[in-house]
């Protein structure tokens, strides 16, 4: 599974530095984060004791619904859709729409490098 890198930088620094980037006043060099957090809190709540192992469900069990997943885990919907979506949000599980009925979650990564500044 692929290790993805997460950085943690103020919001205005997080900002700045997307802007730069857009602007392409900066190019990210490899192995720079693409995913980062504003505090060490935010990273420790989505990135929980709870969604590793959710993560690790998803990239091996490889369940073809989410209510499966639910089945799985022993979660409650409302919690596992609730983490699921923020997880997503942060670019670490993709939701494939399988039909109008069917969401097949992905977990693109189940080890993480993360990068602070002091």
């Amino acid at each position: 599974m692929k290790t993805i890198t997460v950085g943690i930088l103020p919001q205005a620094q997080i900002r700045a530095r997307l802007l730069s980037i857009a602007k392409g006043k900066i190019k990210p060099k490899p192995g720079e984060p693409k995913v980062w957090f504003s505090s060490m809190r935010s990273l420790a709540g989505v990135l929980s004791d709870e969604n590793r192992v959710l993560l690790k469900v998803i990239s091996e069990d490889k369940p073809d619904s989410i209510a499966a997943l639910v089945q799985v885990t022993g979660r409650k919907p409302s919690n596992l859709s609730r983490a699921l979506k923020t997880m997503s949000n942060y670019g670490l599980v993709e939701m494939q729409v399988v039909n109008q009925r069917q969401v097949l979650p992905v977990a693109l990564a189940t080890e993480f490098r993360i990068l602070t500044a002091a």
